[in-house]
């Protein structure tokens, strides 16, 4: 399944996060990244839960730093990120330079400081009629998807 997702991350405390190239300095609370996946959403976001992994993508650095709370999956066969990304920074403050290289915004990594993300991810979600599912952990990932049952 093709598509896109939000991780909502937690870092517990501010601290610079080294990326291959870059440094970021993030302060504590609540992170919302923004991600695609064009050939199987499963398994990205899957990866992404993994704490053992080879460090790829920015969010990776991050990940290794800090929690993941939840995903929300979000199936589509076109390329949402880059619309999912400017609505969020129309909403809360990206951190410039996270995770974008390959789309037309600046980030894809916003803060929310000690508010918590989930309210404004549904009325986003909603707002574009979009189908989405939030989890928790892998194994909602897996019941999620022999729910839906496609061919992957």
């Amino acid at each position: 399944m093709k598509g896109g997702y939000f991780l909502v991350i937690y870092l517990e405390k501010s601290q610079n996060i080294r990326t291959k190239a870059r440094r970021f300095s993030l302060e504590k609370g609540y992170y919302v990244y923004v991600g695609s996946a064009m050939n199987s959403l499963e398994k990205r976001v899957l990866r992404h839960f993994k704490k053992e992994k080879r460090f790829h993508w920015h969010i990776d650095y991050l990940l290794d730093k800090a929690q993941l709370i939840d995903a929300y999956l979000i199936p589509s066969n076109a390329r949402i990120e880059e619309k999912l990304s400017q609505a969020l920074s129309d909403v809360v403050m990206g951190i410039e330079g996270f995770g974008a290289s390959d789309v037309a915004v600046k980030t894809n990594l916003y803060y929310f400081g000690d508010t918590t993300p989930y309210e404004i991810l549904v009325n986003i979600l909603n707002s574009m009629k979009l189908r989405w599912k939030r989890i928790k952990n892998p194994q909602d990932i897996m019941e999620w998807r022999e729910e839906n049952g496609e061919d992957r």
